[in-house]
């Protein structure tokens, strides 16, 4: 299966977008005469992968470009060591790439520790020309909101751009804009989607995961490392990303039941070739299958142990906001233990947010002892997470309580699921969770359910401003509001599909919360289709991780 993700579903031209940053690259390839080395940075060549075969870029030899954009500070290390005469210095202008039909990313691993930590918002610069970039491409957009204080900046960044002169109706009605800073609850808190567990252990990556070959059943290759492809062009993937992990092995138990049972029946039976063929065609899904199976028995190594099952109890607690005691003791205990620091600096983030800060007599105290057990070099990390204010002293009583209950974050009856005669129907998109509602889609849901005015003294309790604007030129274009709830027949646009949201998140998405933006996007009587945007798909382990700084 080729890792390139299959786009043919997406709710907008999204093979278009690919195939014109194709174009852009292999253009500035044939420009350049004669023999070439092309240097790739580790990490762009993931995002490359997404756009380009690797044997097409060979085709035209080995090349060199800055992506997306020309930086001052290279250029000038570059004069500095006196290389920069010998250099024509070009950029390839990749601002946003489809990592999935209705997934872009603007591959920006970094937006987030440098604008709450190092006071560099030139990524919201880059967010706001990759929106553009898809204006161009599918119209101006005409009603954008926005919730935090990055968010609104690159609203304001994307109003003084050029408007786009489009011909018809825009493909995008509404452009909606969060911060991760409005939400730093739910990244911290462990995904229990497939997808999002697959992140948790394994590390998803460009659509892939890279594992010891002998996981996934090939003996022959191990102690080697696989890649393996993680998007809409596996089929079965597709159908089981967004599943909670509970129900994931009873499904895949369901499809390799019924393929045994096909199997029984050709070989005890007269089959016509009609019946054959078919069955044939259903044999090309076992590889998938077995797959699966091989990722899920994995992760089950890992989520069986009884570590796992207490914090995940652990997190439930915290996120409950009524134990106080309980939390800070086993935080305490996690760091004299030594267990791994990320997982103990989730847990204090989680803590911290959730109390708006720690008695300064808890805060000095944890600091202490998680300096002196995982060493005073790691105080440029606490340093760092209390700039960006996720860890911090309790300055202010906390709002999270009266968040938690008017946002209906804690869900007790959320299933998981309901299998009945093979269909799977969560009831919530707490189910993501097992029980905690992502606060960052519960904003969302909100928006285009009946628009953000009903909880706006909530959303004043939330990091960061908020606004509402109503882009020129399209005055005849229907309100947000008014389209919330509105007729389906209102909400199509010329060749009846739904209307489109881009939903973008500046800072970082997790997988859990792109299942439950779709879980959203499937329901009866949604008015719209949802496309996501981010800065980079994250989870809880690498946000954490670009916080980590260690002195000497």
């Amino acid at each position: 299966m080729a890792q390139i993700p299959n786009l043919d579903n997406a709710p907008l031209n999204l093979t278009s977008l690919r195939d014109q940053s194709q174009k852009e690259l292999l253009n500035i390839l044939k420009n350049i005469r004669g023999r070439k080395c092309l240097v790739i940075d580790p990490k762009l060549g993931g995002s490359l992968s997404l756009i380009i075969q690797t044997s097409l870029l060979k085709e035209h030899g080995y090349f060199v470009y800055f992506v997306p954009r020309r930086a001052v500070v290279c250029e000038k290390i570059l004069e500095e060591e006196n290389f920069h005469h010998l250099l024509t210095i070009e950029e390839y202008p990749l601002y946003v790439l489809p990592v999935d039909e209705d997934v872009l990313s603007f591959e920006l691993d970094l937006a987030y520790k440098e604008c709450q930590v190092d006071g560099d918002t030139s990524s919201l610069w880059h967010i706001a020309k990759a929106i553009h970039k898809l204006e161009f491409s599918f119209g101006l957009i005409p009603n954008v909101r926005a919730k935090g204080k990055a968010s609104v900046r690159v609203a304001d960044i994307l109003n003084r751009m050029q408007h786009i002169r489009s011909m018809g109706m825009p493909e995008i009605n509404t452009l909606i804009l969060i911060d991760r800073e409005v939400d730093m609850i739910t990244p911290m808190l462990t995904q229990l989607t497939y997808e999002g567990l697959l992140d948790e252990f394994l590390h998803v990556n460009n659509g892939s995961v890279e594992l010891d070959a002998s996981i996934m059943g090939v003996q022959q290759q191990e102690g080697k490392k696989i890649k393996v492809p993680l998007n809409s062009s596996d089929e079965l993937f597709k159908e089981i990303r967004d599943l909670n992990f509970e129900v994931v092995g009873q499904v895949l138990r369901q499809k390799a039941t019924s393929m045994k049972q096909d199997y029984t029946e050709m070989t005890t039976t007269n089959q016509s070739v009609s019946e054959l063929k078919d069955f044939v065609k259903k044999l090309n899904s076992l590889l998938e299958i077995t797959r699966h199976i091989n990722l899920a028995q994995h992760l089950s190594t890992f989520t069986s142990k009884p570590s796992f099952l207490g914090r995940l109890d652990m997190e439930h607690t915290i996120v409950e906001a009524q134990s106080y005691d309980v939390c800070f003791e086993y935080i305490e205990e996690m760091i004299h233990k030594q267990e791994p620091l990320i997982n103990v600096l989730r847990l204090l983030i989680l803590f911290s947010i959730t109390n708006s800060g720690l008695p300064k007599k808890n805060f000095d105290y944890l600091r202490r002892e998680f300096l002196h057990s995982y060493g005073f070099e790691h105080m440029a990390t606490l340093n760092n997470l209390e700039k960006a204010g996720l860890f911090k002293k309790q300055e202010t009583k906390s709002n999270w309580f009266t968040i938690k209950r008017a946002l209906q974050l804690v869900v007790e009856d959320a299933d998981t699921s309901n299998i009945s005669q093979n269909e799977i129907c969560p009831n919530d998109i707490a189910y993501v969770f097992s029980g905690y509602a992502p606060l960052s889609i519960r904003l969302v849901q909100q928006a285009v359910r009946s628009g953000w005015r009903p909880i706006e003294e909530i959303l004043k309790l939330l990091p960061g401003p908020h606004s509402e604007t109503k882009r020129s030129g399209f005055a005849s274009s229907p309100s947000f509001d008014n389209l919330a709830g509105a007729p389906a027949n209102v909400d199509k646009v010329t060749d009846g599909r739904r209307s489109l949201v881009l939903v973008v998140f500046v800072g970082g998405l997790t997988f859990a919360e792109i299942s439950a933006l779709r879980f959203l996007s499937a329901q009866e009587g949604m008015a719209y289709d949802l496309i996501v945007g981010t800065t980079k798909t994250v989870g809880g382990h690498s946000l954490t991780e670009t916080f980590i700084e260690s002195l000497g």
